[in-house]
């Protein structure tokens, strides 16, 4: 594993809650950490069906722009009743006029697992790769996956996306109904970053 040695990083997002997580996590090992949205960059298309692919989308157009390393991310759950869906898909599940509307994807996905005729428990999976380049265009993938199961109706108000209807392995509460130090400890972007701090040691 190449490491990334001091100086700067671009973390190609445009969101702030996680550009402060990413930013906190890399404080210790002198990283000066800037986002795509801070540096007005533009947002690619993702273009493609796999998180991998969007997530090296990200990370070369941010290279590109920047001549500097660069950290990109894709992420989303996958729902083995309904194939693997929403996946790569899980933020256009729910665009709603007016902004994301995760309640409405997590109906959707409720409605289409009863279409489909799924038997209980509805295991899931939240997923999150994530891509360290170097503008040369040599990078390192780091792949982090959160076991679980579906419940409906949702349960909790913390959290955001599909927390609400996501119980991880091993626990009873959905993600939305645990404290943020303890979902954040479990998961799929915990156990990716864990991954990527190595290449920071």
């Amino acid at each position: 594993m190449r490491r990334l040695e001091g100086g700067k990083l671009v973390v190609a997002t445009h969101n702030a809650g996680k550009l402060e997580e990413i930013r906190a996590m890399l404080a210790p090992h002198g990283i000066e950490v800037t986002s795509a949205g801070e540096l007005g960059l533009d947002e690619p298309a993702e273009t493609e069906d796999s998180f991998l692919g969007n997530a090296l989308i990200k990370a070369r157009a941010a290279c590109a722009a920047t001549g500097l390393p660069v950290l990109a991310d894709d992420s989303g759950i996958t729902v083995d009743g309904l194939s693997g869906a929403p996946g790569v898909y899980t933020a256009d599940w729910a665009e709603a006029q007016g902004g994301r509307d995760f309640m409405q994807a997590m109906t959707r996905t409720w409605t289409e697992l009863r279409a489909a005729g799924a038997a209980e428990p509805w295991t899931a999976q939240f997923r999150c790769t994530m891509v360290l380049m170097w503008p040369e265009g040599h990078h390192e993938v780091f792949e982090g996956v959160a076991p679980g199961h579906l419940v409906w109706p949702v349960r909790g108000t913390l959290g955001h996306g599909y927390d609400p209807m996501f119980v991880p392995e091993g626990h009873d509460a959905t993600y939305a109904e645990m404290p943020a130090e303890e979902k954040n400890r479990i998961s799929h972007r915990a156990r990716a970053f864990a991954l990527l701090e190595a290449a920071f040691a």
